[in-house]
Parts: C-alpha cells; sequence; structure tokens
C-alpha cells in the first residue's frame, strides 16, 4: 500500500483532545474570570487560607536549615563582638583605675596643702614651700633634699615642717636645694614642751628595735609622765617657733640599771612619706635686738684745734 494512501490522523488511543490554542483561549478566560471574581468578591480568601494551612508545615520544615545556618552566623558574630566589646571594656576600666589613682592622689595631695596652708597660718611666722625631691644617699643618717636653696633665701639651720608637725630642721643648704635633717635622726635634738604638765625636756633621734622615733632622755622615774602626752616646741631655743607639734609619747618604761625612764615618742609629721613641706625662718632672726646688748662703741670724737697766725 502506498504511503500516500495512509491516514495521517493519530490513533484513538493517542488522541489528544481539543487543540493547544483552544486551550490556552479557554484557561485564559477562566483565569481573567477568577481574577476579577476574587478582585470585586474574595471568592478565593478561603482557598488560599486552607493552602496556607495545609501547606505551614511543610513550609516550616524546609526553612529549618536555613534558620539553622543564620542562627550559627549570628551566634559566631555575636561572640566575636562579645569578645571585642569585653577587651575594650578591660582597657576602658584599666584607663579608669588609673585615672581614679590620679585622682585620688591629686585629692590627697591638695588635702596636704590645705593643711599644710592652715599649719602656716598658725605659725604666723615667714615660710617658703618647698617639695621634696627625695631621700638622702646616706644609710646612716635620715635626711632628705628639698628643691630650696639659697637662692631662694633658705639658711642654715631653718626650722622644716609638714602639714602635721614639725619634720626635721636645714642642715647643708646648696644653691638649689637644701638638706633636711629629719627628727628621728640620731644625731639631731629638739627642745619640746609637755602641753598637759608644762615640764620641759629634750627629744632625741631614736633607732632601736622597735622601729624608728624620738626618745626622751635624762627623765627621772618620778616624772609626771603618761602615754599620749602631746610634746610641742618650747621656743627657747632661737629656732622654732613655740607650739608647733612634735610628737606623741606612746611607751614610758623604767630602766633598770638607771634611776631615768625609758620614754619612747612617735613623731607627728609624716617622716617618710612627706612631699610638701615648708621652711620657717629660724625664731632668732625674727626677734628685736636685746635692749641690754649695746652697740659697739666707735673711736672716740676728737675736737679740732684751731692754728694760729702770728700777727
Amino acid at each position: 500500500m502506498p504511503l500516500g494512501t495512509l491516514d495521517r490522523t493519530p490513533p484513538p488511543f493517542f488522541k489528544q483532545g481539543p487543540s493547544a490554542l483552544s486551550k490556552l483561549m479557554v484557561f485564559s478566560a477562566l483565569a481573567l474570570f477568577l481574577m476579577v471574581a476574587d478582585t470585586r468578591f474574595s471568592i478565593a480568601v478561603p482557598v488560599r487560607v486552607a493552602l496556607g494551612t495545609a501547606l505551614y508545615p511543610l513550609q516550616w520544615l524546609v526553612l529549618q536549615p536555613v534558620r539553622a545556618a543564620a542562627g550559627a552566623g549570628d551566634y559566631f558574630t555575636s561572640l566575636h563582638q562579645a569578645q571585642a566589646s569585653e577587651n575594650e571594656a578591660l582597657k576602658k576600666l584599666a584607663t579608669q583605675s588609673e585615672n581614679a589613682l590620679q585622682v585620688e592622689q591629686l585629692r590627697l595631695e591638695n588635702q596636704r596643702l590645705r593643711d599644710l596652708l592652715t599649719m602656716r597660718e598658725r605659725t604666723q611666722a615667714p615660710s617658703i614651700g618647698a617639695q621634696v625631691l627625695y631621700d638622702a644617699a646616706d644609710p646612716y643618717s635620715r635626711r632628705i633634699v628639698i628643691d630650696r636653696g639659697l637662692t631662694h633665701g633658705i639658711v642654715a639651720g631653718s626650722p622644716v615642717i609638714d602639714d602635721n608637725g614639725v619634720l626635721g630642721q636645714v642642715t647643708r643648704v646648696y644653691p638649689l636645694m637644701s638638706e633636711v635633717t629629719l627628727l628621728i635622726d640620731r644625731d639631731h635634738a629638739i627642745p619640746v614642751l609637755n602641753t598637759r604638765t608644762g615640764v620641759r625636756s629634750v627629744a632625741f633621734g631614736h633607732v632601736g628595735a622597735d622601729g624608728e622615733g624620738l626618745e626622751l632622755r635624762y627623765t627621772l622615774a618620778n616624772a609626771d609622765i603618761q602615754e599620749g602626752d602631746l610634746l610641742t616646741t618650747t621656743g627657747v631655743d632661737g629656732v622654732f617657733p613655740p607650739g608647733l607639734p612634735v610628737a606623741r609619747i606612746n611607751e614610758v618604761g623604767q630602766r633598770a640599771e638607771s634611776s631615768f625612764n625609758r620614754i619612747s615618742c612617735t613623731p607627728l609629721a609624716r617622716v617618710h612619706g612627706a612631699l610638701h613641706v615648708l621652711v620657717l625662718t629660724p625664731v632668732g632672726q625674727n626677734l628685736p635686738p636685746s635692749p641690754l646688748v649695746k652697740p659697739p662703741a666707735g673711736p672716740p670724737a676728737t675736737a679740732a684745734t684751731p692754728r694760729s697766725t702770728a700777727p
């Protein structure tokens, strides 16, 4: 049978129904109708709600890996930010601690300067403010070096006080600095007055097993001395103004081999931590001359004898 005589239509088994163009037109019209109907009458809302409810578990399950990956990224990012914030906070804390220490030191220094000014008003004597530079290098003496000297009007023998009381005495003077011997030096002595009893004595620097301080020597065993008595300057030595606090008695004991007491005193001044001091003018330089001392007499005056001329 020739090929031209064969029927080119598909057999009934593979028959596809309407053409594709017809289906396109029908479904397009149906879609347009549904959109218009949904816009005007919301007929597709229940369908969308039902489909959303049915598909929600599947959507949740599919989104879990994405959320896990995002959460892991946020975790590591947050951890890095937290570590960076902690390091920054530690740096700020260290800076604030340093600033707090400086503020505390400045506050303490300011308070000591105020107390020093109060002590200056109490003494009513000419004084020069000075700053302690360093301790003297001699290990067998107790001395400090201050930043005032001859060019500033410092003289040897001037009393030195801090905001608590007598600190020592100027023993060496240089052009730009001076050396101050502290009260606790073993070669230093200062006349003192017991403010409770009015008894005068002399306090010597003492370095013993119980530490550094002052000692009242040659005090009889029956003397009226008690622990806690305040010792001040007497003013009779012509160096220290009267009434400056010197020390406080902390121990009174008896010597077995002597008739004198063993009296230990604690200096009121900061002998190991003074930063600013006042150098006073010795009392002897401020006193008027004694009327009992007459000025030295000069050579007697002789009258001039006129010469006579011969006529």
